[in-house]
């Protein structure tokens, strides 16, 4: 009987009564935070061959995981750098708070795209 592609790239099966079954093995997974979410949705709707290759080779949690980490780690980079270049400081909390609410607000939506666009998105 000739292999089938699954088995030819080192998949096997096991037998289930008449029928032969995917041996496939369900890692444990890490929870997802936000921008990896956002990366798994992303990659499935608009790139679903990649999606299935690093699901099916198990790479697909490990990539979430790196996305969702650096994601955090440029946010966290990014509005630092707004807060201190536009003058951002606690003293303009304590003066005029809906002032700085709507300043840092505006930092966070920023740095969200700019993120978005640069790690999830591409």
């Amino acid at each position: 009987m000739e292999k089938s592609t699954f088995e030819v790239l080192g998949g096997s099966y096991i037998r289930g009564g008449d029928y032969l079954f995917p041996d496939l093995i369900i890692t444990d997974s890490t929870p997802l935070g936000k921008w990896g979410q956002l990366r798994k949705q992303y990659i499935k709707v608009h790139r679903p061959a990649l999606y299935s290759s690093m699901l099916l080779t198990g790479k697909l949690d490990h990539h979430l995981a790196e996305i969702d980490l650096a994601c955090q780690e440029r946010m966290d980079r990014i509005v630092a750098q707004l807060h201190k270049q536009e003058g951002i400081t606690e003293s303009l909390k304590s003066s005029d708070q809906m002032e700085w609410v709507r300043r840092a607000n505006s930092i966070q939506l920023r740095a969200k795209e700019i993120v978005l666009h640069e790690l999830v998105y591409c």
